[in-house]
Formats: C-alpha cells, sequence, structure tokens
C-alpha cells in the first residue's frame, strides 16, 4: 500500500460520516503523479461537486510539500487529476450545513466544491491547506522579488 492511501485511510477512520469510496483506486491516480521529492503532508476524501445528493464523484485530495493535488480513478477507463500550485491559489471558504460541510477553493482558473465532508473535519481541512499555501506563497513572492 501506498502512503496516499494509508493517510486517507487513517482521515477516513477519523471521521467516519465523510462520504467516499474506491479511496485504494483514487490513491493510486495521486501516487502516479508525485514529482521526485514531494512528500505528502496531509490527505482527505470528499466528493467533488455542489450537490449533498451526488455521492459517486469521491476524490482524493492530498497536500505535498509542494502543491495541492486531486485524483479520481473513474469507474471504467481512465482518470481526472487536478493540480494546484500555491501561486494559483487563490482563497478557501468553509461551508458548514446539517449533515456535512463543504470547502470551497478558489483559484485563478477555476472554482472547485468538495461536499460531503464530515463536520468535524473542516477546520483540520482548512488550516491544514492554508497553512501550506501561505508558507508556498511567501516563497514565490521573495523568489519573485529576488528576480527582479
Amino acid at each position: 500500500m501506498g502512503l496516499t492511501y494509508e493517510k486517507l485511510k487513517e482521515f477516513k477512520r477519523k471521521y467516519p460520516s465523510t462520504v467516499a469510496w474506491r479511496l485504494k483506486k483514487h490513491a493510486h491516480i495521486i501516487d502516479i503523479h508525485l514529482n521526485k521529492g514531494e512528500e505528502i503532508l496531509y490527505a482527505f476524501a470528499a466528493q467533488k461537486n455542489d450537490n449533498m445528493f451526488d455521492v459517486v464523484s469521491t476524490h482524493a485530495v492530498v497536500l505535498t510539500n509542494k502543491r495541492l493535488i486531486l485524483g479520481t480513478k473513474r469507474l471504467l477507463f481512465g482518470y481526472f487529476f487536478t493540480s494546484i500550485t500555491p501561486d494559483m491559489f487563490n482563497d478557501l471558504t468553509v461551508k458548514s450545513n446539517l449533515f456535512w460541510g463543504k470547502i470551497h477553493i478558489d483559484t485563478v482558473k477555476e472554482y472547485i466544491t468538495l461536499s460531503n465532508i464530515s463536520k468535524k473535519a473542516l477546520p483540520e481541512i482548512e488550516t491544514k491547506i492554508i497553512n501550506l499555501m501561505i508558507r508556498e506563497k511567501k516563497k514565490y513572492h521573495i523568489n519573485n522579488r529576488s528576480a527582479m
């Protein structure tokens, strides 16, 4: 088993009310796209949609020391993979509803909604993502200043 799958299982054990399926398959998509020197810091699963009744679009969401990545294995063939680097990250919004919560990630190019997440997991996810993005964005600003 890869580290991605272990981290996803750990998240699912900690927050069992999060709706997620086929974690091993989704974790494999992340594993094949990890770059050399990239370390997994945190992983969670969520549905990538804005509809709490649509529970068939599970994505593995992984925070590495360099970026935020999302991956899902399609049922029959192929997969979807998204990479969000800190320079493309704009904002993060957390919404808590009656049963589950949502995370909205605003990037320069798209708006990503992750739903059906355990309400108890929302503060942890927000903290992990924001801390990484702030830390890494500072590096981009320092590198851009020195280039001028």
